[in-house]
C-alpha cells in the first residue's frame, strides 16, 4: 500500500498516512464548499503574509486549512457542525489536535462568505497573541 507524509507532533518526522486518507484529502480540495473557497482565495494570496495548505491530513484527521510555521488550524462549519453527535467529534478531534501542538480556530460558513475580513483579521489576531 503506497503512503504520504502527514504533520505530526511538534516537528518530529512525519507520520505515513494511508493512500486512501491522501484521496480523501485531494477529493475535498477539488470539491471545496463555497465558504472554503471564498477564505482560500485569501489565504493563498498570502493575505495574512503566511502560508496555508488546504485539506491536509494530520494524524487521522483532514485539516480544512493549516499554516505550518504557527501550528495554526483553521475549520469552517456549516450546518451539519450544529449536530450535537458531530459537536462532540469535533470536541475529540480538537482535543487531539491540541494534544499535537496545533491550535484550531473554527468559523461559521455564514461568517466566511458575509462577515468581510472578520475571519482574517481573527486568524491574524490569533497569530499574533501566540508570538508569532
Amino acid at each position: 500500500m503506497r503512503v504520504a507524509s502527514a504533520i505530526t507532533n511538534r516537528g518530529s518526522m512525519p507520520a505515513r498516512v494511508s493512500k486512501e486518507k491522501t484521496d480523501f484529502a485531494r477529493k475535498l480540495r477539488r470539491n471545496m464548499t463555497e465558504a472554503e473557497a471564498i477564505l482560500w482565495r485569501s489565504l493563498r494570496r498570502s493575505a495574512l503574509g503566511m502560508k496555508f495548505r488546504r485539506q491536509v491530513p494530520i494524524g487521522r484527521f483532514v485539516a480544512d486549512f493549516l499554516c505550518v510555521e504557527h501550528r495554526l488550524i483553521v475549520e469552517l462549519d456549516g450546518r451539519p457542525h450544529d449536530d450535537e453527535e458531530q459537536k462532540a467529534h469535533d470536541a475529540a478531534r480538537d482535543a487531539w489536535l491540541a494534544e499535537h501542538g496545533y491550535r484550531v480556530l473554527r468559523f461559521r460558513n455564514d461568517l466566511v462568505i458575509g462577515g468581510g475580513d472578520i475571519v482574517l483579521d481573527r486568524i491574524r489576531e490569533a497569530v499574533r497573541v501566540s508570538g508569532g
